[in-house]
């Protein structure tokens, strides 16, 4: 068994990094209300995204640096026809990190047992509503079949636990909130409420539609009884047994209650862009060393001086906030 790297990846507030979230693609087969316009964004052309010799190598690199998780994210990483390969050529890194990949569900029936032979280990699917109508209105699309196909497949492919996310709106689907969970108990699925946070580059972020923590669990709490699990470390998700347990119910509270103090998050975009936070307003360009020839050691130098570069929270309270110039589909999640 390959030892762990002494971790290289420490910021000046003494987090390091273990967490990389990998964005395969920024385009996604949704229209999701909060996410991007009906019409979609203009996407990155594919020279300009990371081919997958070069996305590797990025991985294999920020493995030796300390990176023991690695989730892949979009858009919608699906979409990426190479992804079980891409998934394959990650788990035969040494030492192996673990491989999760969030997804909308959509062609995962397809793809779960492939994905999961290639060495996936973990899915987290969205899903903000069980409601039909209520889906077709949020997403723009009627795929709901498809998700809930995608999921099952999921669960039988052994990628568990399956993890579904849901993001909460006021008077879209917050009335939702105890069918999806109650949905997710039946099927035994482990359910995440998010909330909704500044990163649709196209709008101006309204506090007033993002329910927070306090309401989520209120409205669950009229329903089914809510205790608190014991510390999270630094996962982002606070926990509660339901009726008692084994199952649980998290909230990922970005905005109300921040966990930056315990982030160990490092990003890479499509483009190779290196961000150090999900609301960075800079990132550092990987993909222009890369295709100009720069070593391994060269590569790490940049890596680790953007990480040391990150700040102690994203402010999302602070008076000069600014939301980052790029939607959540070209960030990754």
């Amino acid at each position: 068994m390959t030892s762990l790297p002494q971790p290289r990846l420490i910021d000046r507030y003494g987090r390091f990094g273990r967490d990389l979230r990998v964005s395969v693609t920024d385009r996604c087969n949704l229209r999701c209300t909060y996410c991007m316009p009906e019409e979609g964004l203009a996407w990155l052309e594919k020279p300009g995204m990371l081919s997958d010799d070069e996305l590797v190598r990025l991985v294999r690199v920020l493995v030796g640096l300390g990176i023991t998780a690695v989730r892949l994210t979009g858009g919608e990483p699906l979409l990426r026809r190479s992804l079980p390969d891409i998934v394959r050529r990650i788990a035969a890194l040494e030492p192996r990190p673990t491989i999760a990949m969030t997804t909308n569900g959509i062609g995962l029936d397809r793809l779960a047992a492939p994905l999961a032979a290639a060495g996936l280990d973990r899915v987290n699917v969205s899903l903000d509503t069980v409601d039909p109508d209520h889906f077709a209105r949020l997403t723009r699309r009627d795929r709901f079949g498809d998700v809930v196909a995608g999921l099952k497949a999921a669960a039988d492919a052994g990628l568990a636990p399956v993890k579904v996310n849901a993001v909460a709106m006021r008077g879209v689907n917050d009335t939702d909130v105890a069918d999806l969970l109650q949905w997710c108990l039946d099927r035994g699925y482990a359910l995440r409420f998010i909330e909704q946070m500044p990163l649709d580059a196209q709008h101006a972020w309204d506090r007033r539609a993002m329910v927070p923590q306090a309401e989520i669990l209120e409205r669950l709490g009229e329903r089914f009884a809510l205790t608190p699990v014991a510390e999270r470390g630094s996962a982002p998700a606070e926990l509660f047994l339901v009726d008692g347990g084994p199952q649980t119910v998290g909230v990922i509270a970005s905005v109300t209650a921040p966990f930056c103090a315990r982030c160990d998050r490092v990003r890479l975009t499509a483009d190779g862009q290196l961000r150090n936070c999900l609301f960075a307003r800079r990132e550092i360009d990987l993909l222009s060393p890369l295709r100009s020839g720069a070593s391994d050691p060269e590569i790490e130098e940049l890596i680790m001086g953007e990480m040391a570069r990150k700040g102690p929270g994203h402010g999302i309270d602070s008076p000069d906030f600014e939301q980052p110039d790029r939607p959540m589909s070209a960030i990754g999640g």
